[in-house]
């Protein structure tokens, strides 16, 4: 049984937005800090952003202003609100989760693509 999983990506154009999504078993939304990542073809996977369970939400100077992590308790979900995309922020996006927000997660969704046209 899957961890995590993502789901809400798709195509947009510049300027559009989109909302990412990331469903956690209850033990992990309750507990872990959970994050997302991206990495663009050819590229190496970087942090977008973090956030703590009841707690700090963090972010990559890239997104800043433009993207935001919010969560869901209803739903143990966590979100990625995505807006004025540009093409620079074309590529898979996942979710992780762990103890400690970070350097390393031990828990991956499977990840969803968003794909910015010009």
């Amino acid at each position: 049984q899957a961890q995590l999983v993502e789901s809400g990506g798709g195509s947009v154009q510049a300027g559009g937005f989109l909302r990412l999504s990331c469903e956690a078993s209850e033990s992990i939304y309750k507990t872990y800090c959970m994050a997302w990542y991206r990495q663009a073809p050819g590229k190496e996977r970087e942090g977008v952003g973090t956030n703590a369970p009841y707690g700090t939400t963090t972010y990559a100077d890239s997104v800043k202003g433009r993207f935001t992590i919010s969560r869901d308790h209803a739903k143990n979900t966590l979100y990625l609100q995505m807006n004025s995309l540009t093409p620079e922020d074309t590529a898979m996006y996942y979710c992780a989760a762990d103890i400690w927000c970070g350097p390393s997660y031990n828990y991956w969704g499977q990840g969803t693509q968003v794909t910015v046209s010009s």
